[in-house]
């Protein structure tokens, strides 16, 4: 019995290492996350029992984190100032896509207020899931809302780039980092970025800490020029697998029509989103020196570490479009129970 949940551990990965071998193959935007996050989800649908090994995120999250951070330069950064007017226009954004959003769950999937709330706020899957569950609203569909958003957004705005703004992937285009390029004294200094980024997630209470941390720590060592390379190529492939499977098994053990329904008021929502994203990111762009591809990826109404691999993935500047995902995602998590209370939303806590 034991060797059950290692085999379906191991059949899970397979297939999320194969669908991103088959999406780097074609050509799909981010296809080491893409790819099997779609594969993993189409399977878990078709009934067959996926596992995710859960520990694997406290491998994979600092991994990614870390690279993010190499990215961040001392000139990036200097840009910074240019960014007020992004920050400034995300609380009206926050307000507008969720304010759309939550008519459409209440009068087109029929949620009731609590659920259709938290289901239609930009957040992250997890903390809506508490919150929403806290104030009376029903964990699974909010989950299943969350869930299909992320899967929606990621691929439309990944064909969005490629088919309207004519911005192609660069991931291919970069020379291969292998392991052995790696000195001992950077790879010391990569893996004390890991470590340290950890505990420093946590006790700052980030979101996403086990990669925000990480990424920090990275972005510190690297202006500082104690380090100037990221982590092997290898290792961040493994790590965006690990993502995108964990993405696609959380449809595990759910009603393909359930699924099916769910996708297609997340993909609905997704677009309402989307499209106020493309509203906000124009005007911000035409206030601002920033390029509307950049503007359009830090409103875009993903997850902060899939909108983070996806700039990077697209060549655009990491730090800027990561930055602006975290504070929407503080702004949702402190903002949202008190704007519930504002309005009225939400029963007794449990």
């Amino acid at each position: 019995m034991a060797v059950k949940p290692i085999l379906r551990i191991a059949l899970t990965l397979l297939i999320g290492v194969v669908s991103g071998i088959v999406a780097n193959a074609v050509g799909l935007p981010l296809p080491w996350m893409l790819g099997p996050m779609i594969g993993t989800t189409i399977v878990a649908a078709a009934g067959f029992e996926l596992q995710f090994p859960g520990k694997l995120i406290f491998v994979a999250f600092p991994v990614v984190g870390v690279m993010l951070g190499s990215r961040v330069t001392s000139e990036l950064m200097a840009q910074a100032p240019q960014w007020i007017i992004t920050f400034a226009l995300l609380i009206p954004f926050v307000v507008a896509a969720c304010a759309l959003s939550f008519v459409f769950y209440r009068k087109v999937g029929r949620f009731d207020a609590v659920t259709a709330y938290y289901s239609a706020m930009p957040g992250g899957l997890s903390d809506m899931v508490i919150l929403g569950g806290a104030a009376g609203g029903d964990e699974r569909r909010i989950a299943l809302a969350h869930a299909a958003r992320i899967l929606c957004v990621i691929g439309f705005v990944a064909l969005f780039f490629g088919t309207i703004l004519g911005v192609r992937s660069n991931s291919a285009g970069g020379q291969w980092l292998a392991m052995s390029d790696i000195g001992w004294v950077d790879a010391l200094w990569l893996v004390a970025a890991a470590l340290l980024g950890l505990p420093l997630g946590r006790f700052l209470r980030l979101p996403a800490p086990f990669m925000l941390g990480p990424m920090i720590v990275s972005a510190i060592i690297h202006i500082a020029g104690f380090v100037t390379i990221p982590p092997p190529d290898l290792l961040v492939i493994a790590a965006q697998i690990v993502l995108g499977v964990r993405i696609g098994v959380r449809f595990r053990g759910v009603p393909v029509s359930e699924i099916l329904r769910d996708l297609r008021l997340g993909a609905a929502s997704s677009v309402l989103m989307i499209f106020v994203a493309l509203g906000f990111a124009y005007v911000n762009a035409t206030l601002s020196d920033i390029d509307l591809s950049q503007a359009f990826l830090a409103f875009s109404p993903g997850g902060f570490v899939e909108m983070s691999l996806l700039a990077l993935a697209m060549g655009q500047e990491v730090a800027y479009v990561s930055i602006s995902h975290v504070i929407r995602s503080v702004l949702v998590i402190f903002g949202a129970p008190m704007a519930a209370r504002l309005v009225g939303i939400g029963g007794h806590p449990r």
